[in-house]
């Protein structure tokens, strides 16, 4: 039984459709550019043009709703970022760092029946 601060955060979310908890899961981290954006934080990137320097193309209109919905959803925190050209700074919360296993497994069955696909250095 949990009583962490992100994942009380997660149960009081509004975007719920179901108990299911995969379907709980997909509408937190489902769409196609949030794992990115944390497997971003897990390489150390924590800037708003770190993550759009990522490759993937993600539009800014995306990228800044994706950080807002993972900051509400308490996997995400924000900070003031005393660096020069930077407003923010991001990092994952405890919450957030727990989605290191589901990397792992995406990783490995991609590793393993997506011909091709290759492992970002740093993410393992």
């Amino acid at each position: 039984m949990a009583t962490r601060v992100g994942a009380h955060r997660l149960r009081e979310m509004s975007f719920k459709r179901s108990n299911c908890a995969i379907a709980c899961a997909l509408d937190v981290i489902g769409d196609k550019w949030t794992l990115l954006i944390v497997r971003d934080l897990f390489l150390g990137r924590s800037r708003y043009g770190e993550f759009l320097d990522s490759g993937e193309g993600i539009p800014t209109n995306i990228l800044a709703r994706r950080l807002r919905r993972l900051e509400a959803a308490g996997l995400v925190e924000r900070k003031v970022d005393p660096r020069p050209r930077s407003r923010y700074a991001y990092r994952l919360t405890r919450s957030g760092r727990r989605l290191g296993p589901v990397l792992d497994a995406l990783i490995e069955w991609a590793s393993s029946q997506i011909p091709g696909t290759r492992v970002a250095p740093g993410v393992r």
